[in-house]
C-alpha cells in the first residue's frame, strides 16, 4: 500500500513539474505502446513546445522514432527471403512483391522459391502465384538444394524466397534458419510480423529470427489487429525497420510502402483506440512510471 501511496504521489508530482512528458506517457499508453518504450520516447520530450497543439507531441515523437525504410517506392531487384511464424502472411507477402514487381518490369526476370517442406498446400499456394504471374517457381529442401536453386536462378534481377513458417519455439527453426544462411547467405531478409500478434510473441518472434539479421520487416494483417501498440512496441525496442505495410489480402493493392504511410499507421493505432480500452487508468499510469521517478 505504501509503495502505491508513494507511486501515486510521485505521479502527480510529475504531471505538475513535467507535463509534457507526463502527456506523452499518458498518450502512448493509451495506444497500448509497452512502458519502457513509452519511457524512452518521453525523455525525448522538451520541457516546453512550439506546437500550435501540444496535445499532438506524443504522436510527433512517434511518427519521428518509428523505424522505415527511407523512400522505397518499389521492390528493390536482389534476393529477398520471407522468414517468419505460421500464419504471419508470408506466403501473401511473396505474392505481393512479385506482383508489384511484375506491373513495373515484367516477370520475365523474376523467380520464386520455396522453401517450405512442412505445410500442406504451401508450395501449392506459391505456384498458383507464380502461374499466374507467368514467373518460373522452384522448390530447395534443404541448404545445399536452395544454392543450386539460386545459382542455377542467378540471371534473374528479383528472386524472391518463401520460407517455412515456424514458431520461435519449434526445434526445428533453427534447420531451416540454418538451411537460409548456408543456401542463401546474399539473401536480403525481411522479417514478417502480424499486427494482430501479442506484445510478447512480437518481442519473442524478433529476437529468435534476429539470427539471420533481417534488414526490416513486413506488418502484416494491419487491418486485422486489435490495437497497435504491440507492434510498434517491438519494432521500436529492436530498431527494426518497417519495409513495407499489409493491410488486407489484396494482390498487390494492399501492400504499401511504411515510409509514406508513417503517419496513416499511427492514426490507424489511435482510431483502433477507441475500439479497445486502454490498457490501465490513472493508478496504472502512477505504477508503470511514478515508481521510476521516485527512484531516480
Amino acid at each position: 500500500m505504501m509503495e502505491n501511496e508513494l507511486a501515486a504521489l510521485s505521479w502527480h508530482d510529475r504531471k505538475v513539474r513535467e507535463p509534457l512528458k507526463a502527456r506523452v506517457l499518458e498518450e502512448l499508453s493509451s495506444l497500448h505502446i509497452a512502458p519502457d518504450i513509452a519511457r524512452s520516447l518521453a525523455a525525448l520530450a522538451p520541457r516546453r513546445t512550439n506546437l500550435e497543439d501540444p496535445s499532438n507531441l506524443p504522436l510527433a515523437l512517434l511518427i519521428k522514432h518509428l523505424p522505415v525504410v527511407e523512400q522505397l517506392h518499389t521492390v528493390n531487384p536482389g534476393i529477398v527471403a520471407v522468414v517468419g511464424p505460421t500464419g504471419a502472411g508470408k506466403t501473401t507477402t511473396i505474392a505481393k512483391l512479385a506482383a508489384r514487381w511484375s506491373m513495373r518490369h515484367g516477370s520475365q526476370d523474376l523467380a520464386m522459391v520455396s522453401t517450405d517442406c512442412y505445410r500442406i498446400g504451401a508450395r501449392e499456394q506459391l505456384m498458383t502465384y507464380a502461374r499466374l504471374l507467368g514467373a518460373p517457381m522452384h522448390v530447395a529442401n534443404d541448404g545445399p538444394q536452395l544454392a543450386k536453386v539460386l545459382q542455377h536462378l542467378r540471371a534473374k534481377k528479383l528472386i524472391l524466397i518463401d520460407t517455412a513458417g515456424m514458431g520461435p519455439r519449434d526445434r526445428r527453426l533453427s534447420e531451416q534458419l540454418a538451411a537460409l544462411q548456408l543456401g542463401a547467405a546474399r539473401a536480403q531478409v525481411l522479417l514478417a510480423l502480424a499486427a494482430l500478434a501479442e506484445a510478447q510473441a512480437l518481442d519473442e518472434i524478433v529476437r529468435t529470427f534476429a539470427r539471420v539479421a533481417p534488414a526490416a520487416c513486413v506488418l502484416t494483417k494491419v487491418d486485422e489487429a486489435a490495437n497497435l501498440g504491440g507492434a510498434l512496441s517491438a519494432v521500436v525496442r529492436h530498431r527494426l525497420k518497417i519495409a513495407y505495410l499489409c493491410d488486407g489480402q489484396r494482390v498487390p493493392e494492399d501492400l504499401h510502402s511504411a515510409h509514406r504511410r508513417r503517419i496513416w499507421l499511427v492514426r490507424s493505432a489511435m482510431q483502433l483506440r477507441a475500439k479497445a480500452p486502454p490498457p490501465g487508468n490513472d493508478a496504472y499510469l502512477a505504477r508503470q512510471f511514478g515508481r521510476v521517478h521516485a527512484h531516480g
